[in-house]
């Protein structure tokens, strides 16, 4: 019989990537749509550009590193919690893991002998699982790692709009720019649903409509401000 195939261990850097790529992609070519709306000069775009992309990158890298600290410190505080109420009360933290097993269709006296065969094995590591729907002990997240995907990832969506800027003749800088990026969401939201195992025309078609609505609307500011800068 095969194996089943499934992907949701993949959910957390994939979020993150998607994220980051799907980011720069639409933060980029909103940006330079916006400025050449606007009437900037194209070295000036340039500047812009290059700007902006080194800022969201680090805006990224900086967004994800605090997130995921924030998110490790909660989870190390929640097990020190329950690593203390094992010690103080372990007959309480035994009758909620066997009451968190009724719960979830299991014998009431089975799962009060499940509840202690989990306990013996791993006690902190079962109610991590059972209380707190934690798959694992806190600190495997690394916040300098997701820093540092996120900001990777940011620059390689954010590169394809620049790229466009750069090659394409002033007099179609925003068709390319628009052209370019709608191709890049197009790969994003099918590769991000593709490595999920999801329907890949839901993911192509909300990560489109969304980059193309912010290019949209930044490039009405741009024609609402019209001005050219030297």
């Amino acid at each position: 019989m095969p194996k089943e195939g499934h992907f949701i261990n993949r959910s957390n850097w994939l979020r993150a990537a998607v994220l980051g790529a799907n980011d720069g992609i639409v933060s980029m070519s909103s940006l330079l749509v916006g400025v050449t709306s606007a009437g900037m000069a194209s070295g000036n775009v340039m500047l812009t550009g290059f700007a902006g992309l080194t800022a969201g990158a680090l805006s990224m890298a900086a967004g994800e590193y605090v997130s995921v600290s924030a998110q490790a410190d909660v989870e190390a505080a929640d097990l020190e919690r329950e690593r203390v109420a094992l010690e103080e009360d372990p007959d309480y933290e035994l009758e909620e893991l066997a009451e968190g097993l009724e719960s979830r269709g299991v014998d009431a006296a089975l799962a009060i002998k499940v509840a202690s065969q989990m306990t013996d094995h791993d006690a902190l590591g079962a109610h991590a699982r059972e209380e707190l729907g934690m798959f694992g002990l806190a600190g495997q997240a690394n916040p300098l790692q997701a820093a540092g995907a996120s900001a990777v990832a940011f620059g390689l969506g954010g590169a394809f709009p620049l790229a466009a800027a750069l090659m394409a003749p002033q007099a179609a800088d925003i068709s390319a720019i628009a052209a370019t990026a709608a191709l890049a969401l197009v790969l994003l939201g099918g590769g991000g649903a593709k490595l999920g195992g999801a329907p890949m025309r839901p993911a192509i078609t909300r990560a489109v409509i969304w980059g193309v609505v912010a290019m949209l609307f930044t490039a009405g500011v741009g024609q609402f401000f019209n001005t050219t800068v030297a």
